[in-house]
C-alpha cells in the first residue's frame, strides 16, 4: 500500500457503517440535517486533502464519497445545486491536480475535452430565445467535464489494490445510508405498486432511473470486496448488505441499474479469475456458488413481495401480462431522433442542450435524452464521434498495458452501459470511468534495503 495509507480495520469499518445507516434515520426524520450532512462531509474532506496535502491521493476517497452520496443529497434536498455531486467530485479532481499535478500521458483526455468546445458556440446561435443558455450548457457538460477531469487526473496514476479497495469502501457507505433510507421511507412495498412502470415511491420519491444506477454500482461494490477481502466477518456483512441493496435495486422497477450490476460482476469475476493462481481460483468458486443462491432467494422474495410484478418487469411485459412492443421503454425513439440531428448537421451538430428543441420541433416530445453516446453525435457532430474515440480507446488500449488488474474491464463497462440507459446525470460514470485508468499495483512497496560499505562494516 502506498507509504501513509493505513488499512480500514474491520472495527472502524463497522463503525463507519453504523454511522451512515444512523443518517439515514437521522434525515429520514429532520430533512434539513441532509444538508448539514453535505457541508459536514465536504469540509471534513477539504481539511482532510489539505492536511495531507494529497501526497496518497486522498483527494480519491473525498471524490469516491461525494460519487456515492449524490443520489441521497439529491433525494433528500440536501444538495445545494442540483449538480453539487459532480461539482464536488470535479472540485477534488482539480485540488489533486494543484498538489500532484498530471502526467502527459492524459494528452489523450484535454484534446476530449478541447473538442467539445465548439457544441457550446454552436449552441449559443442554435437555442431558442427563451431557453436559458446557462442552465441548458451546464446541463449537458457537466457530465462530460466530470468524466474529463476524472480522466486527466488519474490516467496511469499508481496505487496499490488495497488502496483502491478503500476507494470502493468510501463510495459504498454512502450508498448504504441510501439504501437504508429507502427502506424506511417505503416500508411496503405492496401499498407502493402501481404496475410495472418505474416507481418513484420504492425509490425514495425520486428518479428510480438514478437510484437504480447507484444502488447497483453498491451491488457491484459490494461483490468485488467478497472476493478481495479475506476477513469472515467483513464477508458476512458484505454478504447481508448485497442481498438487502439487490432487493432495493430491483422494487424501483428500473432495470437498466440493476442489468449493468450485473455484467459488470460477471466481467470483474472473469477476470479476477482470469489473473489468479490455482489455490485463488479453488477460494472463488464456493463464494460464487453462495452469491448466486443468496440472489435467488433475493429475487424470490422480491417476487412474492411484488406478487410477480417484477418478473413481469423484466420479462418486458404490463401489469396484466401483456407482452410489450417495446422494451427499451421508448428510449429507442430518443436515440433515433438524436441520430437524425446527427445526419442533418454531421459536422458541426446542432449545439449543447439543443437536442431538447429538436426533438420537441420534430415529434411534439418534451424529453431529456438518456443516452449520452447519441447525444454527443447530434449536439457536437463529427468533433462528439471523435471525443467518443478516444473515451472507447484509450483504455482498451491502456488494457494491454493492465491486464492483471480485473477491474478495468468491469469498470469501463460500467461506464458504457451506465451512458446508455441515464446518459450522464449522475458523477457516477464519470468517476467511474476515471478509476479504471488508474495504474493497480499488486504488490506492496518493499522497505528499501540499505546496505553498509565496507568502511562502515570494518
Amino acid at each position: 500500500m502506498a507509504k501513509g495509507t493505513k488499512p480500514i480495520r474491520k472495527i472502524t469499518y463497522v463503525q463507519l457503517l453504523l454511522l451512515h445507516i444512523g443518517m439515514a434515520f437521522a434525515v429520514y426524520f429532520l430533512r434539513a440535517s441532509s444538508t448539514v450532512f453535505l457541508i459536514g462531509s465536504f469540509t471534513i474532506f477539504t481539511f482532510y486533502v489539505l492536511a495531507k496535502g494529497n501526497k496518497n491521493n486522498e483527494v480519491l476517497y473525498a471524490a469516491a464519497y461525494f460519487t456515492g452520496a449524490e443520489v441521497f443529497f439529491r433525494m433528500t434536498g440536501g444538495a445545494l445545486l442540483y449538480e453539487t455531486g459532480k461539482y464536488a467530485v470535479i472540485f477534488f479532481l482539480l485540488l489533486g491536480m494543484f498538489y500532484r499535478g498530471t502526467s502527459l500521458r492524459s494528452l489523450p483526455f484535454w484534446t476530449y475535452l478541447f473538442v467539445l468546445v465548439p457544441g457550446i458556440v454552436f449552441s449559443a446561435v442554435n437555442l431558442n430565445y427563451e431557453t436559458n443558455f446557462r442552465t441548458a450548457v451546464i446541463f449537458n457538460l457537466s457530465g462530460p467535464f466530470c468524466l474529463g477531469i476524472a480522466a486527466i487526473y488519474m490516467y496511469f496514476r499508481k496505487v496499490q489494490r488495497e488502496q483502491l479497495q478503500q476507494i470502493f469502501m468510501v463510495m459504498l457507505l454512502p450508498i448504504v445510508t441510501t439504501m437504508v433510507y429507502l427502506f424506511v421511507f417505503t416500508p411496503s412495498i405492496r401499498d407502493a405498486l402501481s404496475g410495472t412502470q418505474s416507481n418513484f415511491q420504492t425509490s425514495g420519491g425520486f428518479g428510480p432511473n438514478q437510484v437504480a444506477t447507484i444502488l447497483g454500482l453498491g451491488m457491484f461494490i459490494l461483490i468485488t470486496r467478497l472476493f478481495t477481502i479475506r476477513d469472515r466477518l467483513v464477508n458476512i456483512i458484505d454478504l447481508v448488505l448485497l442481498f438487502f441493496m439487490s432487493y432495493r435495486a430491483i422494487v424501483t422497477f428500473s432495470r437498466g441499474g440493476v442489468i449493468t450490476a450485473g455484467i459488470c460482476a460477471l466481467f470483474f469475476l472473469i477476470f479476477l479469475y482470469w489473473t489468479s493462481n490455482n489455490k485463488a481460483k479453488a477460494r472463488l468458486l464456493p463464494k460464487v456458488g453462495i452469491i448466486v443462491v443468496g440472489l435467488i432467494f433475493t429475487w424470490l422474495f422480491t417476487s412474492i413481495q411484488t406478487t410477480g410484478l417484477i418478473d413481469y418487469r423484466y420479462t418486458n411485459r404490463d401489469a396484466a401480462g401483456r407482452l410489450k412492443r417495446d422494451i427499451t421503454t421508448g428510449r429507442s425513439d430518443l436515440i433515433s431522433s438524436e441520430l437524425e440531428a446527427f445526419y442533418e448537421k454531421p459536422l458541426t451538430g446542432i449545439g449543447v442542450g439543443k437536442i431538447k428543441e429538436y426533438r420537441f420541433e420534430q415529434s411534439g416530445t418534451l424529453a431529456a435524452t438518456h443516452n449520452e453516446v447519441s447525444r454527443l453525435l447530434s449536439e457536437h457532430g463529427v468533433l462528439g464521434l471523435a471525443a467518443l474515440m478516444l473515451l472507447f480507446l484509450t483504455p482498451l488500449f491502456y488494457w494491454f498495458r493492465q491486464r492483471h488488474n480485473p477491474y478495468l474491464i468491469a469498470l469501463f463497462i460500467f461506464w458504457f452501459l451506465t451512458i446508455n440507459h441515464s446518459s450522464m446525470r449522475l458523477a457516477a460514470p464519470a468517476f467511474i470511468y476515471g478509476l479504471s485508468l488508474l495504474f493497480v499495483l499488486n504488490e506492496k512497496k518493499k522497505p528499501r534495503l540499505h546496505r553498509q560499505s565496507p568502511a562502515q562494516l570494518g
